[in-house]
């Protein structure tokens, strides 16, 4: 072997320990980073939990002029009459079926309205109650949910509804109306239309299995680099 290969040979070598060396880097340092995103997901979700927990048992509040995300499920509760002409069937998958969501501005005794959740119905051509006169609402506080479903988008010049967006039913039916609406709770009669109370409150919370995830990864390209760097000595051995 002349000099000038042996010169080529290490060239390559330091230009693979190199290239190798900074593969292995970006992988640990990602799946790190992953994994420790997931820990903090995880204790923002345990958060979230105990904190839906807390406020779903927890006595209603005079329901807000206007609420933010940190008002999410609390139970509110809210007094007005309901404009029955105004309401909007929202499309919904629920325990009982596919159906509609009964979303129906409520005029409320300061003046201002509101969005109410009355609760779930089988079909657009259901008869479900529409209580008039002054009533008295209790339920769980939601943000509005624009846009639609899953590769649904609403259509408000067809009145078809896929998510409460609130926002866009109010244009639609030319109203000021909050920026979030009202899950009722389930009334004396169980099975009375609209039946209300239909709130999921199960949260997904995966997040510490994915931390594992990512962090067994980062091992494992740990492991696969230290395997790397040490085959070409095996290779040389001899």
């Amino acid at each position: 072997m002349t000099a000038g290969e042996a010169g080529g040979r290490r060239r390559r070598s330091a230009a693979f320990l190199i290239g190798i060396t900074s593969i292995a880097l970006l992988l640990v340092a990602g799946f790190s980073a992953l994994g420790v995103w997931q820990v903090q997901r995880l204790r923002w979700k345990r958060d979230l939990i105990a904190r839906v927990e807390s406020r779903v048992h927890a006595a209603p509040l005079p329901a807000p002029v206007s609420a933010t995300a940190d008002d999410e499920y609390r139970r509110v509760a809210v007094s007005g009459a309901f404009l029955h002409d105004r309401a909007a069937l929202v499309q919904a998958s629920t325990v009982r079926g596919a159906g509609y969501w009964v979303l129906t501005p409520l005029r409320r005794d300061d003046g201002g309205i509101l969005f109410v959740n009355r609760g779930f119905v089988p079909g657009r051509k259901a008869d479900y109650a529409r209580p008039t006169g002054h009533v008295r609402i209790v339920g769980l506080l939601r943000l509005n949910e624009p846009g639609g479903g899953f590769l649904r988008g609403n259509d408000p010049a067809a009145d078809r509804w896929y998510s409460r967006d609130v926002d866009a039913i109010a244009r639609s039916r030319r109203i000021a109306a909050a920026n979030y609406f009202v899950d009722a709770e389930a009334g004396p009669s169980p099975d009375a239309l609209p039946v209300g109370g239909l709130t999921v409150l199960r949260f997904a919370n995966n997040h510490l299995q994915y931390a594992i995830t990512w962090f067994a990864l980062a091992v494992m390209s740990l492991f696969a680099y230290i395997l790397a760097m040490r085959l070409p000595e095996k290779d040389r051995e001899p």
